[in-house]
């Protein structure tokens, strides 16, 4: 069996097994204050980016759930890389384009995208699509390039990654929504929703030299999202995180929504054809309390499009 085989009939035996019930388990509460959600986490297979956003944030009760009138937003998806869309390296700018409307549809005064990049930022802004869809959308694009913008933060949970320095606009926003691409990458093997918050912090090479399974847990301990949406609709299988052509990109056409970071990157990881305890950063925030990787005990709505 070859790996786009395996990788298909992984999606049809690991997350998307099943009806579009849900199973097992009671919803988790949101936050202080709000509402218990209908699902721990929603899974959607079989349409375009924005289709299944729309599906799967109707599942969860929508939009306004998470946001409230007033509030500021910041929608972080993965832009790191000067690649197109059909290379799967960045976010699908069809989604993040979606989650803006729906923030703004919710209420929200202001929603802020951006990421620091790998590669030259204005490039990246503009050859992922993300730039347009998500200003088209009503979002405020902002630069990340320079250690200006970046604030000092400890963070007191922290093993190996005590202290960085954050985006301020991290230190201001009242809702994170947390918009990552699965994909491979050569140092962590996959990227997906905790790996994604790199893209917060000035030094990254810190996490590199310093045990990186362990930073990236560390930092999610300091401010979790409060909803990941991982973008499964094309995804790098090999040469990640920038890829080389592709033919490193299967087109998968599903998409991961959750509260539970650590849910939503074992569901991926399944997808990818992986056992979520493969993955460093996804056994370790288990370990640490970030969420759970046990599946068969959350409540799961599973969606065709």
């Amino acid at each position: 069996m070859n790996r786009r085989d395996f990788l298909l009939k992984s999606v049809g035996a690991g997350v998307f097994l099943g009806s579009s019930s849900a199973f097992g388990g009671l919803a988790s509460a949101f936050g202080a204050g709000r509402t218990a959600l209908p699902y721990d986490l929603v899974a959607v297979r079989g349409g375009s980016a924005a289709g299944m956003f729309d599906k799967g944030i109707a599942a969860l009760g929508g939009m306004k759930q998470f946001v409230s009138k007033g509030q500021s937003v910041i929608v972080k998806p993965n832009i790191g890389w000067d690649r197109t869309p059909e290379m799967g390296a960045n976010t699908n700018p069809q989604l993040v384009g979606r989650i803006v409307e729906h923030c703004l549809e919710a209420g929200a005064s202001r929603v802020y995208v951006f990421d620091h990049t790998c590669d030259e930022w204005r490039a990246c802004y503009r050859n992922s699509g993300i730039e347009k869809a998500a200003s088209d959308a009503g979002a405020r694009v902002v630069p990340a390039n320079s250690e200006r913008y970046y604030q000092d933060i400890e963070i007191p949970k922290g093993r190996r990654l005590t202290a960085a320095k954050e985006h301020e606009l991290f230190l201001e926003a009242d809702v994170l929504i947390n918009v990552p691409v699965l994909k491979h990458h050569g140092g962590s093997s996959i990227t997906v929703s905790m790996k994604n918050l790199m893209g917060n912090v000035w030094d990254r090479r810190y996490y590199h030299r310093n045990d990186l399974h362990q930073c990236i847990t560390d930092y999610t301990t300091y401010r979790q999202p409060d909803l990941n949406v991982v973008d499964a609709y094309r995804v790098m299988m090999r040469n990640g995180p920038r890829g080389v052509s592709v033919e490193d990109v299967v087109t998968m056409e599903a998409q991961v929504i959750s509260t539970d970071i650590v849910a939503a990157d074992a569901a991926s990881s399944l997808m990818f054809g992986l056992q979520p305890a493969e993955v460093g950063h996804i056994r370790i925030g288990e370990e640490m309390g970030l969420g759970t990787m046990q599946l068969d005990n959350l409540n799961i709505s599973r969606l065709r499009m």
